[in-house]
């Protein structure tokens, strides 16, 4: 008769009560998993050891530290430190410095081009997409509209200052102020918007 498997939550739970075996049949699980990912994107066996192992380490010291947060499967959660680890490699062997431009035209779309990007590419410019929609949600909901009609429906400011019923100035300067004020979230949140 083959044992019932224990759930991830379980195992979690035995774990940070002290039972290290737990962890264990935990990574077990979803080691295979979790390399492979890693691999296929990184497509370097050694580089792929180190960041399968970097993702345990901080998914341990997560968990040790109570940041671990039962709000999905287990997978998911490991998935993604895995994913933001690989996305910090990329950047880092870039080596391209944090974007300190004190020009009040910044753009922060700039910073989006498009050419044909590779799969690593591609990765980070998808998690710079979604870290941006996350800082428009910040934005005075003036703002993210004007800026969501520019950037994410292609309108002019003529079309937009008609649609929101303003003036074209108005469009212009709310689109200014959203500028800056994602400029500002970058900053304070000390986010990477660069490939």
């Amino acid at each position: 008769m083959k044992p019932i498997a224990i759930s991830d939550h379980k195992l979690i739970k035995k774990y940070l009560d002290g039972d290290h075996s737990s962890l264990e049949k935990l990574i077990n699980r979803y080691k295979n998993r979790i390399y492979a990912y890693i691999v296929v994107f990184v497509k370097d066996k050694q580089l792929a050891d180190d960041i399968f192992q970097d993702t345990f380490v901080k998914a341990i010291n997560k968990m040790n530290s109570g940041s671990y947060k039962e709000e999905g499967k287990f997978i998911q959660w490991i998935m993604r430190i895995a994913h933001n680890l690989i996305i910090d490699h990329f950047r880092r062997i870039r080596r391209i410095p944090i974007f300190e431009n004190k020009n009040s035209e910044f753009d922060i779309f700039d910073l989006v081009f498009e050419t044909d990007p590779s799969v690593e590419d591609k990765m980070i410019i998808d998690q710079i997409h979604k870290d941006i929609r996350k800082l428009i949600e910040y934005l005075p909901d003036e703002q993210k509209e004007v800026l969501m009609l520019r950037y994410y429906s292609g309108m002019s400011f003529k079309d937009i200052a008609e649609s929101t019923d303003v003036s074209i100035n108005t469009a212009l300067g709310r689109m200014r102020y959203a500028l800056i004020n994602l400029r500002k979230l970058v900053e304070e949140k000390e986010m990477i918007l660069s490939l």
